[in-house]
């Protein structure tokens, strides 16, 4: 990361205990479709992204585990997380920290568990 033109983050998993109900969760509070896959025992789910951008997918193995404590993955929430936090406690989750300014330039944030139990954040300039 010497040059300064790379991100810190390129990849990132959501664990769950039941994948299907995980998948439907965040294609329901993002109104996208998650594309499912198998690798041996492995299933994933991928995100929406943008070619050569960060991605990430909902992911269901015996060795992850759902969590709300830990590391926190902030989703692209854009233009206005609002849209996507109304969506949360009708899909199976729960808002923890509700919309709340960071600064005018950086934007906004929310926190919620999802329906595995997984403690997930959004992010929105609006």
């Amino acid at each position: 990361m010497s040059d300064g033109k790379r991100n810190a983050l390129n990849w990132f998993e959501i664990p769950s205990s039941d994948f299907q109900r995980a998948k439907k969760f965040y294609e329901t509070i993002l109104g996208a479709e998650l594309h499912a896959t198998t690798m041996g025992d492995y299933q994933m789910a991928f995100f929406p992204m943008d070619e050569g951008k960060v991605g990430g997918a909902v992911t269901h193995h015996a060795m992850m585990k759902p969590s709300a404590d830990g590391t926190t993955v902030y989703l692209n929430a854009n233009p206005d997380l609002t849209t996507i936090l109304d969506r949360i406690g009708k899909a199976g989750g729960q808002v923890i920290v509700p919309k709340t300014e960071i600064t005018p330039e950086i934007g906004f944030f929310a926190m919620f568990i999802d329906s595995e139990g997984n403690k997930v954040a959004l992010h929105s300039q609006k």
